[in-house]
């Protein structure tokens, strides 16, 4: 297996502002980039530095998409009933499933107690989205109800009190 990338094992200010001048550089400058490492007591090759920032462009450049995607998509399509939510959630669960079934004995930096974690976390997410639509329904039929009752004893016909219900409760006739 070959070793850690040295990027990667840089202390977390240092390749913090790797990635800061990475991004100011538009993924450029890899020499300047290893002399300025080299100044602060890091000797690492500029070809080191250059696999790490392209891996690090296309992460960005992946985050930069899915982020015009979803602000298209919200406003293509409000999410009233948080079914984006609920998309989301279903999304990173095949992610997290795929990294599983595709994972092998090399992956060794693919933490699986973090998997665990971060799959009983949307677990924990998915039944607080059920309950939560669940108390949204219940209020709607409630109110419904409440609103058809009024109805009914102010005089509307039975047809006007059907279609007031149906409107509350995002029936379409």
């Amino acid at each position: 297996m070959p070793p850690r990338s040295a990027v990667l094992q840089l202390p977390d200010p240092v390749k913090a502002e790797l990635d800061r001048r990475l991004l100011e550089a538009g993924f450029s400058g890899y020499v300047a980039l290893s002399e300025w490492l080299a100044d602060q007591g890091y000797e690492i090759s500029k070809s080191a530095i250059h696999k790490y920032g392209q891996e690090f462009e296309q992460r960005i450049s992946a985050l930069k998409v899915a982020t015009e995607q979803a602000k298209a998509i919200a406003e293509a399509a409000p999410d009233e009933g948080n079914a984006m939510n609920e998309a989301l959630i279903r999304l990173v669960q095949q992610k997290a499933f795929d990294v599983l079934v595709n994972l092998s004995d090399e992956d060794k930096e693919v933490n699986l107690k973090d998997i665990g974690i971060m799959v009983a976390r949307l677990s924990n997410a998915s039944v607080k989205q059920k309950q939560y639509q669940a108390e949204v329904q219940a209020k709607a039929k409630s109110a419904a109800e409440k609103v058809a009752s009024v109805a009914r004893q102010g005089g509307l016909s039975a047809e006007a009190v059907d279609t007031i219900r149906r409107e509350i409760l995002g029936i379409v006739a």
